[in-house]
């Protein structure tokens, strides 16, 4: 199975620059979306049924803004739209499919970078989202948390990390929240099996950040410690540029 995440910064936007050809080339089994910036009927559904995906999307009630997707070649078991909680299911942040044994989730965790209040909210989400998954965990023990975090796990995880210590989404807050979460029994499916640095997910479009490689580690696809021993492969596709950021993939 193998499953790929990809904040897209605009799905429109996107398939104007290639994503549906890079999708039939890759062929993902399940392919979980970002930053939709679209409603379901801005999407060309059509096609993603052409190449054989079954589809699934929860924008955010705000047009132009967040949404998450998901594309699977098997149909799920049962879909997931949100958390109930309108907070945050008002922004289409979260979407879950199951598969058999197995949870896929798209999340998309919320930025701070427009200042505190946003801030703010960022760490009441994780605070939920932490506790959210804890509760979900009793019934789904197999879930793949696929997305983009907003967050740099560690200092490998960022271009010259002592110039962002104080900077949304590198902060001791965020890390430290990081680190616990993954203590509550997950792995990084991408650190279990890669220890190099300058291995990144997203890069700013100022001053040629990408050529440069200047770049930061913050989608992730976040496994129950259940699927250690199913994890076969796990690698991150910057050679992809229909966004800022580029395609992550895990095969189980």
């Amino acid at each position: 199975m193998k499953i790929a995440s990809y904040n897209v910064n605009g799905i429109r936007a996107a398939v104007s620059k290639g994503l549906l050809e890079w999708i039939n080339d890759f062929q993902p089994d399940v392919l979980c979306f970002q930053e939709l910036k679209a409603t379901a009927d801005q999407i060309p559904l059509l096609d993603f049924e052409m190449m054989g995906y079954c589809h699934y999307w929860f924008p955010a009630k705000k047009k132009g803004y967040s949404g998450v997707g998901i594309i699977s070649r098997q149909k799920p078991d049962n879909v997931v739209f949100g958390m109930d909680n309108p907070l945050y299911d008002d922004e289409g942040r979260f979407l879950r499919a199951d598969f058999g044994d197995i949870s896929v989730i798209s999340v998309y965790h919320p930025s701070g970078t427009t200042g505190d209040e946003r801030q703010d909210f960022k760490m009441k989400w994780l605070d939920f989202f932490r506790e959210y998954i804890a509760k979900l965990r009793l019934s789904r023990s197999n879930l793949i948390i696929s997305g983009d975090y907003n967050i740099c796990r560690e200092a490998i995880d960022i271009n010259n990390p002592k110039a962002h210590l104080t900077t949304s989404g590198f902060l001791p807050e965020e890390r430290e929240w990081f680190a616990k979460f993954i203590g509550d029994g997950f792995i990084d499916s991408f650190r279990e099996l890669h220890k190099e640095p300058e291995n990144y997910s997203w890069w700013s479009y100022r001053a040629g950040a990408r050529e440069k490689n200047l770049g930061w580690r913050i989608d992730y696809h976040i496994l129950t410690d259940t699927l250690r021993d199913r994890l076969k492969a796990a690698y991150i596709l910057p050679d992809v540029k229909q966004s800022d950021h580029c395609p992550i993939v895990v095969e189980i």
